[in-house]
């Protein structure tokens, strides 16, 4: 059962990330909340998987011309900072901080996509 749950979670998380719409947002709920993994080490898996399914998908996408290259530099040195200063912090925190910040992260994002479907 187990292995069926891996590879259904894989194959979710991996259609959401080649889609563009982060894969991890969802994996990392399954597989703590299914599976019971602590969150760190769903964040590990999450990351691992995403450098996977992200160049694949990013092949794909500039082939069909849906990547712009304008600017891009930038978001790419602000990504790695932050994301080497997000890292360090992690590792710092209890697993029970990073599960309550992912979660109100998962509501927020919630919330401006309800505010943002009621805008149009």
């Amino acid at each position: 059962m187990n292995i069926f749950l891996n590879i259904l979670f894989g194959l979710i998380a991996g259609v959401l990330g080649g889609l563009g719409m982060g894969g991890g947002t969802l994996l990392i709920p399954l597989l703590t909340i299914f599976l019971g993994f602590e969150q760190k080490l769903s964040q590990g898996i999450n990351l691992v998987s995403f450098v996977v399914m992200a160049i694949f998908a990013l092949i794909i996408h500039f082939k069909n011309g849906y990547v712009k290259t304008r600017g891009l530099i930038y978001l790419i040195i602000g990504g790695v900072i932050f994301s080497i200063f997000g890292s360090f912090l992690a590792g710092y925190l209890p697993n029970k901080v990073l599960r309550m910040a992912f979660g109100v992260f998962l509501c927020l994002l919630s919330i401006a996509q309800v505010i943002k479907v009621i805008k149009k």
